[in-house]
């Protein structure tokens, strides 16, 4: 029997929108990465992780804070993304979706054991930036400043990311050089640059997304691979490639999520799921996915 209580959904409805922008910023990286590459990016999870551990060791061990940690992790993970693209990724172009989904997920099994051998299981503590400290009353809960620059930053990032794809001279050529990057060579744009930019760009996001989340969430070994899941269902509902769907649906879920927590808690970490299977049955492209 439902137990309905006004300002528990409210409550739980904001708190989902702000898992929702952590699905919204993953989700987004992963439509960029193969909708521009083609590429089923397994490891996705495991940038976000190292955003969040790259955010720690700035502030354990060189006393940078959380918003130097904003600005350095994205390159730092970029850079490391630029590696892993061009050593690894670029060789997989060719191939079927299943190998590079197969590569991506070794490099996330090994990285995440790495990760649990230099720092340990055990979760690390992130403390909140003194200046987003306090709350919102706002009736029917109190929301944490905190949360609500994540909610109100994630929006603003998934947005202007989006915009830079679809709206933009940039953009226009990312997407020419993936549907046909002879074409595009011809007039003088370095394509292989651009396809490590792209792949280096969507883990960033997915490494600022960590640092985000680091406050709200333990920083620990098993923090990526927990969200993923979740992450790829989220993908798959809004539409494989689909940068708009990914938006979409990772706030969207966020709040029905949000929404299951508070109206039936049994079945709130297998809603998400329920909702895929029942749009791969309708839709198997996805809501917003394109037709093949």
């Amino acid at each position: 029997m439902f137990d309905i209580n006004l300002n528990l959904i409210m409550g739980q409805l904001v708190l989902g929108l702000v898992n929702g922008v952590f699905y919204a910023i993953l989700s987004l990286g992963l439509a960029i990465i193969f909708g521009l590459l083609g590429v089923i990016n397994f490891a996705h999870g495991i940038f976000f992780m190292l955003g969040a551990y790259f955010a720690w060791m700035l502030l354990d061990q060189f006393a940078l804070g959380y918003w130097y940690a904003l600005a350095l992790v994205p390159l730092i993970v970029g850079i490391i993304g630029v590696a892993v693209e061009v050593l690894l990724i670029r060789h997989l172009y060719r191939l079927d979706h299943l190998y590079g989904l197969l590569l991506t997920l070794g490099v996330a099994l090994a990285v995440e054991g790495f990760i649990r051998i230099v720092f340990g299981s055990q979760g690390l503590p992130y403390s909140i930036p003194p200046s987003l400290k306090g709350a919102f009353n706002l009736g029917f809960m109190f929301l944490p400043y905190y949360r609500a620059w994540v909610v109100v930053a994630g929006i603003v990032l998934c947005l202007a990311t989006w915009a830079l794809i679809e709206k933009t001279p940039l953009g226009a050529k990312l997407r020419a050089a993936t549907d046909n990057p002879k074409l595009v060579q011809a007039f003088g744009i370095n394509v292989p640059v651009m396809l490590t930019l792209t792949y280096a760009g969507g883990v960033a996001l997915a490494a600022l997304g960590g640092v985000m989340a680091a406050p709200i969430m333990s920083v620990d070994p098993a923090m990526g691979t927990n969200i993923v899941i979740v992450v790829f269902a989220v993908v798959v509902i809004g539409g494989m490639g689909s940068i708009f769907g990914a938006i979409v649906t990772g706030l969207g879920l966020g709040l029905l999520e949000g929404l299951a927590k508070a109206v039936f808690p049994q079945g709130a970490s297998t809603v998400i799921f329920v909702v895929m299977v029942l749009v791969l049955v309708a839709r198997p492209r996805g809501l917003f996915g394109k037709m093949a």
